[in-house]
């Protein structure tokens, strides 16, 4: 079962599901969705290994940013004090969106603590000019707002979902849709606001990721307009890992296609999730 917990890291508690025992594999989510978006994984992967799943902050049940965050890589040191916190040493990310920003940014900075890396739905490159504009006038817009507004709403739902999910998962879009709704209107300023404005900020360290040297996997769902399977392509090259394209997927694969994602996960834990460190090996 399931057991949730609330971390203090820089003054403000991060919420946490932490389940099963073994080998650490820690689920780093998407922006704009909680720990749910994982639900298929969890059930999956925690009868062989120790599922952690943080929410960003000011997501689920996740305090308020802390206020002197203020990058990708902030955050990222932000887990690391959570790894810390929870007693783990190494695990293996899976990070998603922005979970796979964070989760590639602490293996570039801590790579001894991470053993294995799929990055799913992500980039690492700078964000567009066309689209950051975009993005950033929607922040502003929730900003100005205090709320999410409808316009806004139905802008942003379908980047997170192929074209075909309504006759396959209806449920999804009605469910984020009332998530963003309903949102903590402190949370949007203090935290959700000025996370999305460090995502689609973001610095370009698609170079650097060359560096990397622990077991890897780029995933992306093949109807992805959020994340382009060619932004996919791009990472994969500089690792030089394989690339995996998610058919019948959108941006948050992990809902729309969880049996897919449930066996490409698997069967990369299986091979990497313990693989020793450079210094072990």
């Amino acid at each position: 079962m399931a057991e949730k917990k609330t971390v203090d890291v820089q003054g403000s508690l991060l919420n946490v599901v932490d389940v099963g025992s073994g080998v650490p594999v820690v689920l780093g989510g998407s922006y704009l969705w909680d720990a749910e978006m994982w639900a298929p994984q969890v059930k999956a992967l925690s009868s062989q290994y120790r599922v952690i799943v943080p929410e960003l902050w000011g997501h689920g049940q996740s305090g308020a940013m802390p206020a002197d965050t203020s990058s990708v890589r902030d955050v990222a040191r932000q887990h690391l004090q959570l790894l810390d916190a929870l007693g783990v040493e190494r695990c293996a990310i899976v990070g998603l969106s922005m979970g796979g920003m964070w989760g590639a940014e602490l293996a570039l900075m801590a790579p001894d603590r991470v053993s294995a890396l799929v990055l799913m739905g992500t980039s690492l490159a700078a964000e567009p000019a066309n689209t950051r504009v975009s993005y950033f006038a929607m922040l502003d817009a929730i900003e100005q707002y205090g709320a999410v507004p409808e316009p806004v709403i139905v802008a942003a739902v379908p980047l997170f979902f192929s074209a075909t999910v309504g006759s396959r998962h209806p449920e999804l879009l009605g469910l984020l849709a009332a998530r963003l709704r309903a949102w903590d209107p402190a949370r949007l300023v203090d935290s959700v606001v000025p996370l999305g404005r460090m995502i689609f900020g973001r610095r370009n360290a698609l170079d650097e990721l060359s560096a990397l040297a622990m077991p890897a996997l780029i995933a992306t769902g093949a109807d992805d307009s959020a994340r382009s399977p060619a932004e996919g392509h791009a990472m994969a090259e500089r690792i030089g890992c394989e690339f995996v394209e998610i058919p019948q997927a959108g941006h948050i694969a992990s809902l729309e296609a969880p049996e897919t994602v449930n066996r490409i996960l698997s069967d990369f834990l299986a091979q990497h999730a313990a693989s020793p460190s450079r210094t072990e090996g």
